[in-house]
């Protein structure tokens, strides 16, 4: 163990990233009295991290590639701003090892792990053989050099299917494919390989064994530069799309003692072995079997397998954060400087129980959209600082939204995270369900509503959710939130139709009825509604009366009663005309429908019309003219969000014309194809 590490002081810290986590960086950072240096692409030129920093830099261009990504201009930022230290958060270049070379070579602090450690422990198949020499347990797998298609179809044939095909750099879940059957290895193969080196620069892949009922577990660890590495403790991330966590919490529900501290030895082992300093994940596959349930105190626990090594801040550090009571970024920051750790292992307790879900700017259906943040207000009840540990309901929200926020489809679709740590798993349920029915963000889809359906689902509220939880799950998920959505509409009707005063008449009735016709969907609601005095309104739908009332209050927002059931409604319009209105947690899409039919808006360009149904780049195109195509077959595969959607017909059809190729940006409503009628 090394007894003359030399020691810095970080005074000016540059924070190469963007968002809630720059934000998140610099809270941290000016506490402890130390400078912060933003960067900013042109997109980012009026984003909260530019405006809350100390000082900010332009790197110029949009495109990540262009700016964030821009190692040059990174160090050219840090030295113009006179940084001393560069912090990279997460995403972009912080698990690259080339850029901590760079800033070390630039005399400048890494706060990070060394580039050697970045190098053995960032590419999976490196990482995997290192892990099996320190005995931690991994899946079988082939992480070769030959990336022939010949090879991996040989080596997935002696592994036997189900496998994972993953991209071997990099992580979050980009370059994974679940293969089921050999007929699928060829498009998994290409498919992975595209994106992995869309997003990575690299498309070396790996094939493994796949587990079709996992969970994904998690381990925090830290290491210091006098040979100090310790745990703190896991968190449970299995409720995830396309391989993108979407719910972490912190213990989980499936991890006793004697299972926490077998993981988190072989994390800490793996660490040490690859020379590690600072923060870092180990994430594991936990095998739940047929029929998982959370495990006995006491009892040995599922077999584990190591997933990959994470050389980098997590998204979801704010459970650890708030089960331990410690400022992550602060140990960060330490470290760096040459400290030792502040706790032994046997130091570090863990209090009540932590939930964080991500806030998207997505549909229910996972695909990403853009637009401007119209109204945003955060929950009201206590707020939890990062490093603050405390009782139930606590909340923590990192994000970086404003009012006016424009969305851009140039980075990734998470706003932001809400966090609560809660005496129990239950409290801190509970009290996240609130706090997603309490936040306000209108103007552009966002995944609010169906977090917390997932909270409220059974098998997540058992602790028995499982990484295929949405795959199995979804469709009851999106039909709970289709139901909730009939349940209010009448409720958004009226605070649309009242949104613009304070409310129906407080004194005169008035005799006659007024007609309104809104489209929800693709179904017409046609309602007929009666000011009947003092704030009361006869409200005629179908064959239907109902009593309802509706009052500003004195926040802005407006209350209506439908039948004595009470609900806050709020509303705007966004640019296509649409209204956007928010009822209590559930989120509801109106239109105009004054001169729509009654039976709806379908017409026949939608059946030979193909268009884009966000922004994006096109990566492949998969038909030409007069091919024929099946329902499901994949017509194009656009990009958006660094993640490759693939676009699939929705009926059996004749292709009669392409109109866009491989490399084109596309916009929402741009045409892409047409079938023939």
């Amino acid at each position: 163990m090394s007894t003359t590490i030399p020691t810095t002081s970080i005074s000016r810290l540059l924070i190469a990233n963007r968002g809630e986590i720059a934000r998140r960086i610099m809270r941290t950072a000016h506490r402890m009295g130390i400078a912060t240096v933003a960067v900013y692409s042109d997109a980012d030129a009026q984003a909260l991290h530019v405006q809350e920093a100390g000082s900010a830099v332009a790197l110029g261009g949009t495109l990540s590639a262009d700016s964030y990504l821009r190692i040059d201009k990174l160090l050219a930022a840090a030295k113009a701003a006179g940084a001393d230290a560069v912090h990279p958060g997460y995403g972009f270049l912080s698990e690259n090892a080339g850029f901590a070379q760079a800033v070390l070579d630039a005399g400048l602090t890494w706060v990070g792990p060394p580039p050697a450690a970045i190098r053995a422990l960032g590419n999976k198949a490196s990482a995997k053989n290192l892990a099996l020499q320190q005995n931690v347990p991994c899946l079988s797998g082939y992480q070769g050099p030959d990336q022939s298609d010949t090879c991996l179809t040989a080596e997935a044939d002696k592994l036997g299917y189900p496998l994972m095909v993953k991209a071997a750099a990099g992580g979050g879940g980009r370059g994974m494919r679940l293969v089921l059957e050999p007929s699928q290895l060829q498009a998994a193969l290409a498919s992975a390989r595209s994106e992995a080196l869309s997003s990575f620069g690299s498309d070396e892949l790996l094939l493994e064994r796949a587990l079709l009922q996992p969970r994904h577990v998690e381990v925090q660890v830290f290491a210091d530069s006098h040979g100090h590495c310790i745990h703190l403790g896991e968190r449970d991330c299995s409720v995830q799309r396309r391989h993108q966590k979407l719910i972490e919490e912190s213990p989980s529900p499936a991890v006793n003692a004697d299972l926490r501290e077998r993981m988190g030895a072989c994390a800490v082992a793996l660490a040490q072995a690859a020379g590690y300093v600072g923060a870092g994940t180990v994430e594991f596959l936990v095998d739940a079997g047929p029929h998982p349930s959370p495990l006995p105190e006491g009892e040995g626990g599922n077999p584990f397998y190591l997933m990959e090594m994470n050389t980098r801040l997590q998204v979801e550090h704010p459970v650890t954060e708030a089960l331990t009571g410690l400022d992550l970024v602060e140990w960060q920051l330490r470290i760096a400087q040459g400290e030792p750790l502040p706790l032994r292992q046997d130091e570090v307790t863990f209090q009540g129980h932590a939930i964080e879900v991500r806030l998207c700017a997505e549909d229910d259906n996972f695909t990403p959209h853009t637009g401007t943040v119209m109204q945003f207000r955060e929950p009201a009840f206590g707020t939890l600082s990062p490093g603050e540990r405390a009782g139930v309901r606590a909340l923590r929200f990192d994000h970086a939204i404003v009012q006016g926020l424009a969305v851009t489809p140039f980075y990734d679709s998470m706003l932001g995270k809400l966090i609560v740590h809660g005496a129990t798993r239950a409290e801190a349920m509970d009290g996240l369900m609130a706090a997603l029915a309490g936040t306000q963000v209108l103007g552009l889809p966002t995944n609010r509503a169906f977090l917390a359906a997932c909270l409220a689902h059974p098998v997540f509220r058992a602790g028995r959710a499982l990484i295929p939880f949405l795959a199995e799950h979804g469709d009851d998920i999106r039909k709970t939130l289709q139901d909730q959505q009939t349940q209010v509409v009448l409720s958004a009707v009226l605070g649309l139709h009242f949104h613009g005063g304070a409310g129906a008449a407080q004194a005169l009735p008035c005799p006659f009825g007024k007609a309104l016709r809104v489209l929800h969907g693709e179904q017409v609601l046609a309602i007929t509604v009666t000011e009947t005095g003092a704030g009361g309104l006869e409200v005629t739908s179908g064959a239907h009366q109902h009593a309802a009332a509706c009052v500003r209050g004195s926040d802005g927002r407006m209350r209506v009663t439908v039948d004595g059931l009470s609900r806050t409604v709020q509303a705007c319009r966004v640019a296509d005309g649409r209204w956007h209105v928010q009822v209590g947690a559930t989120d509801v899409w109106l239109k105009d429908a004054s001169f729509e039919p009654a039976a709806g808006v379908a017409s026949s360009s939608q059946a030979t019309e193909l268009r884009a149904p966000f922004n994006g780049k096109v990566i492949a195109v998969r038909v030409r003219a007069g091919e024929s195509v099946k329902r499901g077959d994949t017509l194009l595969v656009i990009e958006s969000m660094k993640l490759e959607h693939a676009v699939c017909a929705t009926r059996d059809a004749v292709v009669a014309a392409v109109s866009v190729e491989p490399g084109q940006q596309t916009a929402p409503g741009q045409l892409l194809l047409r079938f023939e009628a």
